[in-house]
Order: C-alpha cells, then sequence, then structure tokens
C-alpha cells in the first residue's frame, strides 16, 4: 500500500532551501520553532475563525506558520516571505499549478453550487471555474487525494486541482457562502413581493408583502457586502436594480466590477436595511435621499456616504466609502513632485488668500484638501470647514453641513462664519457668485481659505472666477496659488514588465526618442488589471506678480499659460508623462487621463 504523502514545516523548509527562499540559518530556526509558532498561531486563530465560520481547520498550514514568523528572503533587499510566495514555490515544486484567488472574477453561484458549506470548510477547497464538464478546485492540501476521490464518486464529474493559499480559501468560503446562505434565505421568505419602484413593470401586480428592512437575513447579506467591499479596498458600492435582478458593482482603482447578481425581489429590503443604517426616510421612494454611515473594519473607523436615486426599475444606492488611510494622508506621499510640493506647501503656510484644488469629481481633491488641513490643525489654530456635504467627521476640524433644503447655503454659512473666529476655512466648492465673493471677502479679511472648482487645468480657474463675477483685481489680490490633480492608476509591482513606445505613441506624446515604459501583464495581486492603488499629479500655479500682470478682464487664457509655463509651472500631461517614464504608471492610463 502506498504510503500517502503529507505535507509538514520540515518538508516545506527544505523547498523552500533549494529555491532559495530561505538561508541554513532561517531553515534550522524553522525547523526548531515551528511546531511551538504552530501551536501559537492555532489558539490565536481558533476563536475568531470559529464565530466566524462555526467550525475551523485543526490547526494552521505549515506555508502559514512559515509566513506568520516574517522571515526576510536572502538578497531580496527586506521582503518579506509571505504566504502566498510560499505556497507558489511549493506548487512549482510538485507540479501542480497555482492560483492566487481573485474574488471578483469569482462567480458566486460556481462556488456554492457544487460543494456544502461543511465539507469545504472540512477540507479546505473552493471551485474557481467550470469548463467542458471540469471543475477546477482550488485547494489548500496538494496531497489530499481522497476528497478528490469522494466528490468523483458522489457528483460524477471530473475535477482538478489548482494549489492556494489557505486564508485565500477561508476568505472565499466565509464571504461567499456567507452572503450566498443570507440571500437564499431572505429570497425564501420574500417570496414573490410587489415591486412597486419598477416604472417598466405594468400589470404586474401580484399579492405579497415586503419584509421589513431589520430582517436578520437582510442585515447578514448587507453586512456580507459591506466587509467584502472592504477586503477589496473599494471606493463606492453601486447597487442598480435591472428588469430582473439587481446588480452589485464595486469600484476599486477608479474602475467598475460587477460581484454579485442579487434576484430583484430581494432589491426593496436591501435598500430599506441600508437606508435604516444610514438613517434615512423608509417610506420616500421617490425622492433622492442622503445619509451617511459610521462603522469599522479591522479596527479602524470608516465613514460610508450614502446616496439613493429613484432610476427605471426602482432605487439605486450607491455607497461611497471614505478610509481614513487614503483620505487623510501626509501630503509628501500622495504623489507631489519636489517643485510641485513646495509650492503648495508654501501656499498652506500663509497667514491669509485663497488656494484653489481643481479637477474633475473623482480625481482625489478631498483627499488634498483634508490631508492639507490635517497638516495645519494643531491646538492654536481654529479650522472651519463648510462642506455638501460633510465627507468625513474629523475632531480636530469643525465641520459645518449644507442643508439646502432648510436655507443653509454655502453663502449663508460664509456669512455668519467669521463670528466664529475662524483662522482656516475651508469650502467644499465654489459654485456661484455669492460663494465667491464671501470667499475672497473672508481672505481679505485675513483669513486662509481652501476651496476647490471643477476645470480641466490650473489656468482656467481664473476664467472660472472672472465667469462668476470676481473682478481680477480682486483675484489677484487674493488667490495664492492654484493646482488641478488627477489620479493616475499605478503599474501592479507583482506583474510589472518592460516594453518600448511605438513610433506612433512617441510622436503622439511629443517626445523626442522612444523610451522605455511599463506595463502590469495581470496576476492575482490586481486580479488581473495589471494596476494596485493611484497615485496623484499635480499641476501647481503660483500666482505670483508675473502671473497677476495677466488678469484683466478680457483674460487671454493662452497668455496666462505661456507666462506660468514660462514660470515654471509643469502642465497634468508632462507631469502623467514623467510618471510613466519613472515606471509608475502606463502610457494608456496617460492617455485616458489627460486626453
Amino acid at each position: 500500500m502506498q504510503k500517502k504523502r503529507t505535507l509538514n514545516i520540515g518538508n516545506l523548509a527544505q523547498i523552500l532551501l533549494q529555491r532559495g527562499l530561505i538561508d541554513q540559518a532561517q531553515s534550522r530556526e524553522l525547523i526548531d520553532q515551528g511546531e511551538v509558532q504552530a501551536q501559537r498561531l492555532a489558539s490565536a486563530q481558533q476563536a475568531g475563525y470559529s464565530r466566524r465560520l462555526q467550525q475551523t481547520p485543526e490547526k494552521a498550514s505549515p506555508a502559514e506558520v512559515i509566513a506568520s514568523l516574517n522571515l526576510e528572503i536572502p538578497g531580496s533587499g527586506g521582503k518579506l516571505l509571505t504566504e502566498d510566495a510560499i505556497t507558489e514555490v511549493l506548487a512549482a515544486a510538485i507540479g501542480m499549478p497555482y492560483l492566487k484567488i481573485n474574488p471578483m472574477k469569482l462567480d458566486l453561484e460556481l462556488v456554492t453550487a457544487h460543494i456544502s458549506r461543511p465539507f469545504a470548510l472540512k477540507n479546505l477547497i473552493v471551485p474557481v471555474a467550470f469548463s467542458a464538464g471540469v471543475v477546477t478546485l482550488a485547494v489548500a492540501d496538494p496531497f489530499n487525494d481522497q476528497v478528490i476521490e469522494e466528490l468523483r464518486s458522489v457528483k460524477r464529474m471530473e475535477f482538478r486541482r489548482v494549489l492556494a493559499s489557505r486564508n485565500d480559501i477561508l476568505k472565499i468560503l466565509r464571504e461567499f457562502f456567507g452572503f450566498r446562505a443570507s440571500v437564499q434565505a431572505a429570497e425564501s421568505e420574500v417570496g414573490n413581493a410587489v415591486d412597486l419602484g419598477n416604472l417598466e413593470q405594468f400589470v404586474r401586480l401580484k399579492m405579497g408583502h415586503e419584509i421589513e428592512g431589520t430582517d436578520r437575513n437582510i442585515v447578514s447579506a448587507v453586512e456580507f457586502l459591506l466587509q467584502y467591499a472592504f477586503d477589496q479596498r473599494a471606493s463606492d458600492i453601486h447597487i442598480e436594480p435591472k428588469r430582473e435582478k439587481t446588480l452589485v458593482r464595486l469600484r476599486v482603482d477608479g474602475v467598475l466590477h460587477n460581484v454579485h447578481a442579487v434576484p430583484k425581489q430581494l432589491h426593496p429590503p436591501i435598500v430599506s436595511r441600508i437606508k435604516m443604517l444610514s438613517r434615512m426616510d423608509l417610506a420616500e421612494k421617490r425622492r433622492p435621499q442622503d445619509g451617511r454611515i459610521k462603522t469599522s473594519h479591522q479596527g479602524k473607523e470608516i465613514e460610508l456616504r450614502v446616496s439613493t436615486l429613484p432610476v427605471a426599475f426602482g432605487e439605486k444606492v450607491v455607497i461611497r466609502i471614505f478610509d481614513p488611510d487614503v483620505l487623510m494622508q501626509d501630503l509628501d506621499q500622495i504623489g507631489f513632485y519636489p517643485r510641485e510640493y513646495q509650492l503648495y506647501n508654501s501656499f498652506i503656510r500663509r497667514s491669509n488668500g485663497i488656494i484653489l484644488v481643481t479637477g474633475p469629481t473623482g480625481s482625489g481633491k478631498t483627499t488634498t484638501l483634508y490631508s492639507s488641513l490635517r497638516s495645519l490643525s494643531s491646538p492654536e489654530v481654529n479650522i472651519v470647514t463648510v462642506e455638501d456635504p460633510i465627507e468625513m467627521v474629523m475632531e480636530e476640524f469643525n465641520q459645518v453641513g449644507v442643508q439646502s433644503a432648510i436655507g443653509v447655503t454655502f453663502d449663508k454659512v460664509l456669512r455668519n462664519i467669521l463670528r466664529q473666529d475662524p483662522d482656516i476655512i475651508m469650502i467644499g466648492e465654489i459654485r456661484d457668485r455669492e460663494t465667491a465673493e464671501n470667499a475672497v471677502q473672508a481672505a481679505l479679511t485675513g483669513h486662509l481659505v481652501l476651496s476647490t472648482l471643477h476645470t480641466n487645468d490650473a489656468p482656467s480657474s481664473v476664467t472660472r472666477l472672472i465667469d462668476l463675477g470676481v473682478p481680477p483685481f480682486l483675484i489677484s489680490s487674493t488667490v495664492v496659488g492654484i493646482i488641478a490633480q488627477r489620479l493616475l492608476r499605478k503599474i501592479c509591482p507583482a506583474c510589472k514588465r518592460e516594453r518600448r513606445l511605438t513610433v506612433e505613441e512617441q510622436e503622439y506624446l511629443g517626445l523626442k526618442a522612444a523610451g522605455q515604459v511599463w506595463y502590469g501583464e495581470g496576476c492575482g495581486e490586481c486580479r488581473g488589471t495589471g494596476y494596485k492603488g493611484r497615485t496623484g499629479i499635480f499641476e501647481v500655479l503660483d500666482v505670483n506678480e508675473g502671473v497677476k500682470a495677466v488678469f484683466t478682464e478680457r483674460l487671454d487664457l493662452a497668455a496666462l499659460r505661456a507666462v506660468a509655463k514660462r514660470d515654471g509651472m509643469v502642465t497634468l500631461r508632462e507631469l502623467a508623462v514623467k510618471k510613466m517614464l519613472q515606471g509608475a504608471t502606463t502610457y494608456e492610463e496617460v492617455i485616458a487621463v489627460t486626453g
């Protein structure tokens, strides 16, 4: 009888040593401390997994134990040995394909249809693909042949295996089976409810009832959805009613991804639950509403801003996720080049004047403003913000939310805000003449004012202020600096590859020589997109005496740009090309963002 192969810390350490991921000293450390570390790790994990999953494998995998020791890979410049790296090396050593599971690419129905939750959890397996009658299983233990034989005999199907990390598999089992179970239970309770929000449905009314938003299965489904979005680093959740189903999409690094299709009859109770959490009017379905939710994830507070909008098939919900780690960053970490950083830093250190941050929606203006205010915040300074709505509640600032319905508008708040003895005022957006005039008045009376405009570049902001009715002499007296910004997706470091620009691409960018550029091939780390994370580019216009001389009632925008460029201003396109040539982003992203 053939002896069953097993995976333990000893033989895995030998594989890692042969592949150069550890040295002799680290190998001895693993063999000496491995079992003790395994017991310690199992004790720490047991409580958390048992609460979430009702049962858990008895102990951590050898790869997980080794990764928990935070060993440094020899000659890697400080790179740590991760569970994913160990699993990938193990897969290559035994001749099994490796898979970094991408939750955004998995089909909920596929994951949950073929194998029961207890069986999947007991054996640490998860279906990840189905093609030509063969189910592909991601497994944590490559030597567990018995589970494949059991599945073949019971399911009468063929199965193939790919190796994945234990943590990736546990995360999928928790999120997908949890969401699936909640949706199925809620669906059975809802039955065929009347869909009154769908404008297209006619004479389809049936007897039924809409369950309350507090139903426990709906509560669980919404919670699973939020946790899933947090784990995927999503900035927005879109819940969109369609004719026959509800589509759930996540925006990650600026791009929307389909993640779930929910039965249409669950749409009203899901929306009701979200409305309840964000303190909206449950009965009002015909008008747009705004609300907010404060919650926590992995020990840090997260702010959610919720918006509902009646569309053809019901109420669409968009939840914007404000992660404090993203919204509040050090200014020198958000993408500034040295010249632009020094200029902008000098602007915000002024005692008075107006600083404008411009760009389209989603270009990172809020991050720049909040990060600026945090760098200026101190016990000696009174910071007052006027926002519509308040993006994220911060204890350090005195924040006022605009409420147009009761007459609390930007201009009315600004008329009274000077009586609050502010040092620094942040205005969410200058969008009309009254707000612009009040901002100018505040700057003239010795206050530093930060605000946003929606313009394409920095020089255009001067034209916009003139259009709003601000005289050029007041602009030159108050505005100290303008920055225009965009966000560029960064190339995933795990799958970064080189290429050369074509002659056409070189000419399009106005480059003298075809340069070396980079792109992301697509991998598990970046969910196959080739991008991971974003960085900012900042066009900074210093409103100095040379620039002020161009300000007239009939402003020549071309002349203003020429003066600004002679003064050293670098345009958004030039900054984006610089990021591309340095390997931070791709040619395609430069074109998509800067036109």
